[in-house]
């Protein structure tokens, strides 16, 4: 069936998702297990975002408001930014390709690092236009060695800050850095997915540079928020910028569910607060845990932690699931020795390190 295909699809390893609970339930006949792959929130999804579910699962047989007003208005006081500024997107990754689409030509390149959220590269490929991947500099994005890639052709730029998998951020005189004399007719996307947790007082914040640069920042309610089973992110660039993008994308993207629980999310302060305490309280015991046991990590600013598990990182992680703890694997990311753990309640990080110790 080849012959049918479009000839840049054949070659495209595709997303590898972390392995559901219930799969690994019905594949081990355990009754009890723990996630910690997918830098999921462990607290669950925001009490007053179930809450606004709830009152209007009776309004689901209505198509969704394709401009989101309601949750636009909201959105754009939280953030300080006009409802123009703002496109949403069925979680980050459609916003990647509504990007790509909008704004890359045939002819032009696309430039990321080569560790990274993955789905850079796929959505690209995808898209059959030339992605170029610059290696990281001790597990950071490297940004002299991207402006060195830059050619007549670049059009797009993804930075994960901070990056997926290696918790490591770009920082602000780095990034102001690199900005400063970025060509105009390049794009400069902000994946700011893990923002929430940084701890760090420079930390550049994609938001400060929307007003006068070509960026676009994307953000999500998957993770801090835990709505990721919702699909729920946004974009937010200049108004040109997003009028651009509003022509591609889908007039129902965002369904009326994720919209009315998004809204409710933005009001639930003390629910994001829980979140962020639990993930630095959990962060502070993993790493003291991962000390005394001689194993080498990679310090985060993000709700999980890339750990050098000394030997190939797939038999740990499949040594790990008959207890009944899903770690995420580093096979696809090119990472051999790694494994990557989402932080999570005081509980599950004490059971994590139990197996860990046991398995290693």
């Amino acid at each position: 069936m080849e012959e049918i295909v479009r000839k840049n699809i054949l070659n495209i390893a595709p997303y590898i998702a972390g392995k559901p609970i219930d799969e690994i339930k019905r594949q081990w006949g355990l009754k009890e297990i723990i996630k910690l792959a997918s830098n999921e929130n462990p607290l669950g999804p925001s009490p007053k975002a179930v809450e606004a579910i709830k009152k209007n699962l009776s309004k689901a047989n209505r198509y969704p408001d394709s401009n989101a007003f309601y949750l636009k208005k909201k959105l754009s006081r939280y953030l300080n930014v006009k409802p123009g500024n703002i496109v949403l997107g069925n979680g980050s990754d459609e916003l990647i390709d509504i990007i790509i689409k909008t704004f890359v030509e045939d002819d032009e390149n696309i430039i990321t690092a080569d560790i990274t959220f993955l789905e850079y590269e796929i959505i690209s490929k995808v898209n059959d236009r030339r992605i170029i991947t610059v290696p990281l500099r001790y597990f950071k994005y490297d940004l002299e060695a991207i402006k060195k890639k830059i050619d007549k052709n670049t059009k797009l730029i993804f930075i994960s800050n901070p990056n997926n998998p290696t918790g490591t951020y770009v920082t602000k005189y780095e990034f102001e850095d690199f900005i400063r004399d970025l060509p105009n007719n390049v794009l400069l996307v902000m994946d700011e997915a893990y923002d929430t947790f940084i701890d760090v007082d420079d930390f550049p914040g994609g938001l400060n540079y929307v007003s006068n640069k070509n960026v676009i920042v994307l953000k999500t309610f998957s993770k801090a928020y835990g709505l990721a089973g919702l699909r729920m992110g946004y974009a937010i660039a200049n108004s040109e910028l997003t009028s651009y993008m509003e022509k591609v994308r889908q007039p129902f993207n965002v369904n009326f569910l994720a919209q009315v629980a998004a809204a409710a999310a933005l009001d639930d302060k003390k629910f994001l607060l829980k979140t962020r305490e639990t993930i630095l309280r959990g962060k502070d015991y993993l790493y003291d845990a991962l000390a005394q046991l001689g194993i080498a990590y990679v310090p985060s600013v993000a709700n999980f932690i890339l750990i050098d598990v000394g030997r190939d990182g797939v038999s740990v992680f499949k040594d790990m699931l008959k207890y009944g703890v899903i770690v995420r694997d580093m096979d696809q990311y090119g990472l051999k020795n790694f494994i990557r753990v989402t932080i999570g309640t005081e509980k599950e990080n004490e059971r994590f390190i139990k197996v860990l110790r046991k398995v290693l």
